[in-house]
């Protein structure tokens, strides 16, 4: 980024000229001033109580990096590599999967996520778990809007959700004898997390009642054949939201739960799961997180599969499921600047019960509630409101059975796809691997080997112009998302002015961003197909 560039990020903020963001998913427009601007409806929203837990340490860029305004008068745009490496890195996580024989015979060989915050505190959240007493491995990146108690929420027990729903009856029965008798339980999901990961540690013994009596609903069932796993995830997401939803209405224990419910209820999240297990992938998307897959084809070129379809009011199908389920009186009104009524962008989500609810159970919730605008819950009923719900959690599940040339699936929040296409992502994320490959040193060496030997295998890299480089692909991703030129190459500048903008400032040009990528092991999908 020029300086010039720069100098007008600047003055275009500090003239008061404001930018539609791109990542935006609640608005309205407002006359002010005899100027437009797009304002937030609502705004972030605060988890914890003055002295609890804040995520803002959490989740947001180290304060000695980003500017928190654009009236500073020493503003500068400067950062060091390792000060871009420090904050791009912070998020970081990855794990390798191995059995107890230390061989890898799962199909995923391992996965690599990361996060960059623009809004403050994050509104994105992610999850990845093994399934301990059914088979396969869970992923999920979840985008919140309205604040990031809904994501939050989504991201704990969502997971939990599917997996109950898999269980066998006599798994789900063992689990009830075992409460019923103050017995520990065995755990249900191993979590993969990033040490600065955050839980709702007040409100964890209700969410885990309310996961309770939705296994014995199960039970009370009475099907021996249980769900397929499409159907499971599907069954996952519309109880946890219907949960949402209730848990508002229902007496609390604590002023606290009783925050924290409103704020969950009241914000919302789009959802995007995958579940893995040998060949087999599902992938259940709610709103407009994406999922797409890498193949390398016979001949060494590279494919882009994608696995998910964006739920908004640019895609046709949902414009016509939303006409299906309410009066032709109200076909041009259900969008609204590409918006559902006007409001929101994604028209499937968590959450957002402004959009479920009727207006008298919305007033009658938020009357017998405390300050609500403490709270950051803004009371806005959008015109033309007549026959809700105008929302959804409902997922759609796409089956993919892998090949041994399905080589990794990218999950991420709309913050990555905004900024780059799906076929790019494809294509960093395979020149990363060819990279990853070639700095790996040779696997034999000649004996003996000595200094001098290995002194003139890093001179061989080094004049190969094999600079070091993330060893996190997720990393990569974000670093090309916000610093990227025309020519599609990162360019230093850019990318620091993008990581110190203020906080003020920063929502205009990015959003957040979080991605997770799964490789896959192409032997043991290989064995699969050898063996069936």
């Amino acid at each position: 980024m020029s300086r010039t560039v720069s100098s007008w990020i600047l003055s275009s903020a500090r003239s008061s000229i404001v930018l539609r963001g791109k990542g935006h998913h609640y608005s309205i427009c407002i006359p002010n001033r005899n100027k437009i601007k797009w304002k937030l409806v609502f705004s972030k929203t605060c988890l914890y109580p003055a002295g609890g837990c804040s995520l803002d340490s959490t989740f947001s860029l180290p304060k000695a990096f980003r500017h928190t305004s654009t009236e500073e008068e020493h503003f500068s745009f400067q950062l060091s590599p390792a000060q871009i490496n420090h904050i791009l890195r912070a998020g970081e996580l990855s794990h390798k999967t191995l059995d107890l024989n230390g061989k890898n015979a799962n199909s995923v060989l391992r996965f690599e996520s990361n996060q960059l915050a623009s809004n403050s505190p994050m509104e994105d959240r992610r999850s990845a778990a093994t399934c301990l007493q059914t088979a396969g491995m869970m992923f999920g990146v979840f985008d919140g809007h309205a604040g990031a108690a809904c994501a939050q929420a989504v991201s704990e027990r969502l997971l939990h959700y599917i997996a109950v729903s898999l269980m066998s009856r006599q798994s789900l029965e063992e689990i009830e004898l075992a409460v019923e008798a103050m017995k520990p339980v065995r755990p249900i999901l191993q979590w993969h997390r990033h040490p600065n990961d955050v839980e709702y540690q007040e409100i964890t013994s209700q969410y885990f009642e309310n996961l309770r009596v939705y296994w014995q609903h199960l039970l009370d069932l009475d099907t021996e054949l249980g769900f397929s796993l499409e159907e499971a995830m599907i069954c996952a997401f519309k109880r946890l939201d219907s949960d949402i939803s209730l848990e508002v209405q229902a007496p609390q224990e604590s002023e606290l739960m009783r925050n924290i419910a409103l704020q969950v209820a009241f914000s919302g999240a789009t959802a995007c799961v995958a579940h893995i297990d040998g060949v087999h992938l599902h992938v259940a998307n709610t709103g407009d997180c994406r999922a797409v897959l890498g193949v390398r084809e016979e001949d060494g070129t590279w494919s882009t599969l994608p696995l998910t379809r964006d739920h908004n009011a640019y895609d046709e199908f949902e414009i016509r499921r939303l006409k299906r389920e309410h009066p032709r009186s109200e076909e041009k009104t259900l969008f609204v600047n590409d918006r559902l009524l006007g409001i929101l962008m994604p028209s499937r989500a968590f959450g957002d019960v402004q959009l479920k609810w009727s207006k008298e159970l919305q007033h009658s919730i938020l009357e017998n509630s405390c300050d609500v605008e403490a709270l950051n819950i803004y009371q806005y009923v959008p015109p033309n409101y007549h026959t809700p719900p105008y929302l959804t959690a409902e997922p759609e599940v796409t089956y993919h059975k892998l090949r041994s040339k399905d080589k990794f699936l990218v999950i991420a929040s709309d913050g990555l796809w905004e900024m780059l296409s799906n076929e790019k992502v494809v294509k960093i994320v395979a020149g990363h691997l060819t990279e990853l490959n070639m700095q790996k040193p040779p696997l034999t060496f000649k004996k003996p080997v000595n200094l001098g030997y290995m002194h003139n295998l890093l001179l061989q890299r080094r004049s190969k112009g094999l600079a070091p480089l993330d060893q996190n692909i997720a990393t990569h991703l974000i670093r090309h998302a916000i610093g990227s030129n025309e020519y599609g190459e990162v360019d230093p500048e850019k990318l620091a002015a993008m990581l110190t903008l203020p906080e003020d400032l920063a929502r205009m040009y990015r959003d957040d961003i979080t991605v997770t990528v799964v490789y896959f092991n192409s032997e043991t999908i290989e064995d699969y197909y050898r063996n069936h």
